[in-house]
């Protein structure tokens, strides 16, 4: 959504974890070697000193993901996992039922670009999603990108795309094995020819099309060479493309000479062209807006004023709109005049509520809004002198997902879905209707019409009416109240031993909302109970919520989901004996932190993706994004808290933990896998279960894979065959 500010950057950390997707793969599953003993991994001490303080990395030369030594570990390691999860019990039952379901599809909201909706859909047993093209709203589909011919394994993915101005043109990005790093190609809409403009390391670009489709403005990374070693994954630029020219040599430099490596600007282009707004997230609470004459050709000038705040918007007629969540932790909307850069003459347009405003943009010369209320979703209208309008109705308690509109439409779309309603594409008509009531005049304000269902997947293996959702509350350490939600079957028995799988993530500004997670359905419907808890440090009760749970607080984080645990086990849902948690990335830090901290609260861990030693956490990969979020043990204070909770530097020998299933995968370009390697070898080496045959932990290590993202389906079946062998084993569920 244009204006949304707390987004920015989520794809370099987010994993929707209630739905994960980590690293599976077929060929390696069923043809790997297996064995049934553990491997003999070597102890090679290495001391740190941080601070005065002396620290020893026993794994250290794990870290090392080339080298004979680890390829060899890592082989053994793989054997000794695939002993283990490919003689349980019910592994082919469980396979087929994942096959059904995965097989339930996906859909976007579709972009408008002239008499073009561009919009992906998967279905079936498709790898990845299509893109497809629709001219007119009654229109015959046509596909435009189809993924899956580019790789026969389905591993090369359609990263993200954007249409021109009129829909004549749509650059998009795909990249191979799960890397996420970005070639962006060009494609005329009408011929489906491909031009020949290639532009490589072009990572979660952001695209601005100038008005005539003559070129546009985007994002790319530096080559290697252009700046010091390991720094290509970072310096984050703006430039901009000719249709025509070669983007090495003649695409100009527009923005980010000089600045922070980890700066990260993403752009837009007002609707008459005029103005290019570049807004810079530096970390997740602080960004920058930067206003460019982009007739004029003048330099970026900074229209925010560097205060410790998030800022987002969009020039719309010569007036900017800006989302920002200045002395407001629930965020609110200025406008001003583009080209006014005196932070005075800004006029607040909508002030903040009880609810968290996500962002606001303008379609059909209105302002749309998306809001969070308690976990959940809620739309509404605002004409552009910030009166409401009206709400627009959703069809029930869940989580909108995407939108798409513009400035010149009378008409915009969103994705809806729940934990019971599948992903649905909505379409609202946004020329105000007379309401008007039998008997009365019309009423002397205009409503909005309801949306109208666009389009949906379906899930006929899957009868959603017979679940129950409920959103409980509970008290963390500190009385903090914290909500998660409740998926059982109906009419369910509290007996106290239910099998019960409780997820989280709890930071970096992002909400954990009801979404239709289809491997959830094979646990509920073996009984099991699903819990999703919203951890303080996500965005779900606006910034003062983020906040409570980063940097030095982020014990709180811990400290939410030991309650979340403890609560599930009061209300005698569960035991101890048939709890499992579950998380990656930041949730893998979480995970780590739970069976570290309360290794006694829990049956069984999947550990997905994680971050595990977080001294070290910021030399790998994008990490260095991350310390504004955490901090780094190169700052004496940060080194302390850090160290407090990092999970690698507190395991206990002689500890009994829980069962653990370690997954990470060897491309994964934001999380190093060397936390799971670690994490495992010593826990295997130290925990008193380390080499148990009943309680055991793994590791699993997939090639050909990344941090989740474009992970095809096949991937994901013999990923989660191997995820649910494992909980139904561990938590005694029969198939």
């Amino acid at each position: 959504m244009a204006g949304g500010v707390r987004f920015v950057m989520a794809f370099s950390f987010l994993l929707l974890v209630a739905a994960a997707v980590v690293a599976g793969d077929n060929s390696q599953s069923s043809s790997s070697t297996s064995s049934s003993s553990l491997p003999n991994t070597a102890v090679k001490p290495v001391f740190d000193m941080f601070h005065g303080t002396k620290v020893v990395d026993n794994y250290r030369w794990l870290e090392d993901g080339k080298s004979p030594a680890t390829q060899k570990w890592v082989e053994e390691e793989m054997a000794y996992t695939r002993g283990v999860l490919d003689r349980l019990a019910g592994r082919e039952a469980i396979h087929q039922r994942l096959t059904q379901l995965l097989s339930i599809g996906s859909v976007t909201p579709p972009m408008i670009a002239g008499r073009h909706y561009f919009y992906t859909k998967r279905e079936g047993m498709q790898n990845q999603p299509i893109l497809y093209v629709r001219e007119g709203l009654n229109g015959e589909d046509r596909v435009l990108v189809d993924a899956n011919a580019l790789a026969a394994d389905g591993t090369v993915a359609l990263d993200w795309f954007q249409p021109s101005e009129s829909g004549k043109y749509v650059a998009y990005g795909t990249s191979p094995g799960g890397s996420e790093m970005s070639t962006l190609h060009i494609i005329e809409t009408k011929t489906g020819t491909v031009l020949a403009d290639t532009i490589e390391r072009t990572r979660a670009a952001s695209i601005a099309w100038t008005l005539d489709n003559s070129g546009f403005y985007y994002t790319r990374y530096p080559k290697k060479g252009d700046v010091p070693e390991g720094q290509e994954m970072y310096n984050r630029q703006v430039y901009y493309h000719a249709l025509g020219d070669d983007p090495a040599n003649d695409d100009k430099l527009i923005f980010g000479e000089g600045r922070d490596a980890e700066d990260w600007p993403s752009v837009h282009l007002s609707n008459d062209g005029h103005w290019l707004l570049i807004s810079v997230s530096q970390g997740w609470t602080k960004s920058e807006l930067y206003l460019m004459d982009a007739k004029k050709g003048t330099p970026p000038t900074r229209i925010t004023t560097g205060k410790n705040f998030l800022y987002g918007g969009e020039v719309y007629d010569g007036k900017l709109f800006i989302t920002t969540n200045e002395d407001a932790p629930r965020y609110r909307v200025f406008v001003a005049d583009a080209g006014n850069y005196d932070r005075e003459a800004w006029k607040e347009l909508i002030p903040q509520s009880d609810a968290v405003l996500q962002g606001a943009a303008v379609f059909g010369g209105k302002l749309f809004a998306q809001y969070e209320q308690n976990a959940s979703s809620q739309l509404k209208l605002f004409d552009l002198d910030g009166k409401k309008i009206s709400d627009i109705t959703l069809p029930a308690i869940g989580t909108v997902f995407g939108s798409g509109g513009r400035w010149d439409r009378d008409e915009m779309f969103f994705g809806f879905q729940s934990f019971t309603v599948p992903p649905s594409i909505y379409r609202v008509e946004l020329k105000p209707v007379h309401a008007v009531t039998a008997g009365k005049n019309p009423a002397e304000s205009d409503v909005i019409a309801n949306p109208t269902l666009w389009t949906k997947v379906d899930a006929p293996s899957i009868d959603p009416s017979g679940y129950d959702v409920n959103q409980e509350w509970f008290k963390s350490k500190d009385g903090t109240r914290v909500p998660m939600f409740v998926v059982h079957k109906k009419g369910m028995t509290k007996n106290g031993k239910n099998p019960t799988l409780l997820t989280a993530y709890g930071g970096f500004n992002v909400s954990l909302t009801p979404c239709f997670s289809r491997t959830a359905y094979l646990w509920l419907e073996h009984s099991g109970v699903c819990a999703v808890a919203n951890l303080r440090g996500g965005a779900e009760f606006g910034e003062d919520w983020h906040r409570a749970g980063m940097l030095d607080k982020k014990q709180n984080v811990f400290d939410d989901m030991i309650a979340a645990a403890e609560h599930l086990i009061s209300e005698k849902y569960t035991d101890k004996n048939h709890l499992a948690i579950q998380g990656g990335s930041n949730g893998g830090l979480l995970m780590g932190a739970m069976m570290t901290q309360r290794p006694d609260l829990f049956r069984a861990v999947v550990c997905q993706v994680p971050l595990l030693d977080m001294l070290h956490y910021q030399d790998f990969q994008i990490a260095k994004l991350w310390i504004p979020e955490y901090g780094t043990s190169e700052n004496a204070e940060q080194f302390k808290w850090l160290y407090a909770y990092s999970p690698y530097h507190h395991v206990k020998a002689g500890t009994e933990y829980p069962a653990i299933l370690f997954m990470t995968a060897d491309t994964d370009t934001r999380v190093d896998p060397m936390h799971a390697k670690k994490m495992a070898a010593l826990m295997q080496a130290e925990a008193k279960n380390g080499a148990s045959k009943t309680r055991p932990i793994l590791l699993r290590i997939e090639s050909k894979a990344g941090h989740g993202a474009g992970k095809p389906v096949t991937k994901q079946i013999e990923e989660f065959t191997d995820v649910y062998s494992f909980l139904f084993w561990q938590l005694g569920v029969r198939m």
